[in-house]
């Protein structure tokens, strides 16, 4: 048995990645259930989650800044 899944997606992002899916030979759909069966595999996001954050006390060398 199948389910419907509607989810809501800026129209951007939609089309940034109907175009990188098509380019990958694939389509959004299927895109979404690879990530969906593989979240399930690994009984959680098939990713690593990061949060990036910027030091505002890091030195830079003289040679990074002047770039």
């Amino acid at each position: 048995m199948s389910r419907t899944l509607q989810i809501c997606v800026e129209d951007e992002l939609k089309e940034k990645s109907d175009a990188l899916f098509k380019a990958l030979g694939t389509d959004t759909t299927s895109a979404i259930r690879m990530f969906l069966t593989q979240a399930v595999a690994n009984n959680g996001l098939p990713f690593e989650l990061k949060k990036i954050t910027i030091d505002p006390y890091v030195t830079f060398a003289e040679d990074e800044v002047i770039k």
